[in-house]
């Protein structure tokens, strides 16, 4: 995509909200930024969002929140086609994400308002009664851009299974994309589906884990090993390719990549490595940050590494 169609595909999406966001986004646009520099900077911003929304209720889960930050940009904002102003839990037009590791929903809400589909305002009722933006998405608060209710692990690649076979029987020719984490693979589910889905040649599916070798109780090394991830998944008969999750242009490579190797009798797998907390030296190589919110002088701390850019909520 050009960079001129980029901006200003940007700037539709994001108009859809507050005012203030267009004259920071009219800036963009008036300093010329590479296609790269606007994903990098929105990524930068969505950090901002999680350390935000976890520190105001003082809980929540940022490390694999900031990790998976690129990875959820460059999918919503460059990848997927998919219409925020009209969202439909079962849409014949477009692409279907569906969030498996659902305690990452800051990083996930983040990049839904940022792209449209609410108010980026509404960011600030994070975890709040009678908010819609739960800890773990619900369908029951009827959010947009959520399509299942993500608290328990090892369930989103069944369900994008299915998704991707209603897709194939509705003779819709767009693509299922599913992100998964490391630790969520110690699910026996999570292999069940990865047998079905061979066995089935569900190929207009591409499943992505979150590889940070880290979960709430530890390294998974020492919890429990996932030993040669690539190996497994080849010997589960999917198309297994490998990425760094923190790297624009490679994120985008892999993903174009994955696309152009759908529809060929096979499901395709991203094993993508991240670091939790990334963006936050203190939060960066270790699990502790995994389902723990910064304090107040905390946050300032982190915040200070992370440049406002697209203008906070």
């Amino acid at each position: 995509m050009e960079v001129k169609s980029f901006l200003f595909k940007t700037y539709s999406i994001l108009s859809t909200n507050d005012g203030q966001q267009n004259i920071k986004l009219n800036f963009a646009k008036k300093v010329f930024m590479s296609e790269i520099e606007v994903l990098e900077r929105t990524a930068v911003q969505v950090r901002r969002d999680i350390i935000r929304m976890v520190n105001g209720v003082k809980s929540g889960h940022p490390g694999g929140s900031l990790g998976c930050a690129d990875f959820l940009t460059c999918l919503f904002f460059k990848i997927m086609k998919h219409h925020p102003a009209k969202f439909q839990m079962n849409p014949p037009d477009e692409d279907i994400f569906i969030l498996s590791n659902g305690h990452i929903s800051p990083a996930y809400y983040s990049v839904l308002a940022r792209c449209g589909y609410f108010s980026i305002k509404e960011l600030g009722t994070f975890r709040k009664l009678h908010s819609r933006l739960q800890g773990h998405p619900s369908v029951a608060e009827n959010t947009p851009g959520v399509r299942i209710a993500s608290g328990s692990l090892g369930q989103g690649l069944s369900v994008a299974i299915g998704a991707a076979e209603a897709k194939k029987l509705n003779s819709d020719k767009n693509l299922v994309y599913v992100l998964m984490g490391d630790g969520e693979l110690e699910e026996g589910q999570v292999w069940e589906a990865a047998m079905y889905a061979s066995a089935k040649k569900v190929d207009n599916l591409i499943a992505v884990v979150d590889y940070n070798g880290k979960q709430i109780d530890g390294p998974t090394d020492k919890v429990l090993s996932l030993g040669n991830l690539k190996a497994k998944w080849q010997a589960f008969d999917w198309e297994v390719l490998e990425m760094d999750g923190h790297n624009i242009n490679e994120l985008i490579d892999t993903l174009n990549l994955a696309k152009s190797r759908t529809n060929k009798q096979k499901p395709i797998v991203i094993i993508m490595k991240t670091e939790m907390g990334m963006g936050v030296d203190f939060m960066m190589g270790t699990h502790k940050w995994h389902g723990n919110a910064p304090n107040d002088e905390q946050t300032r701390i982190a915040l200070a590494q992370l440049t406002e850019t697209l203008g906070d909520y």
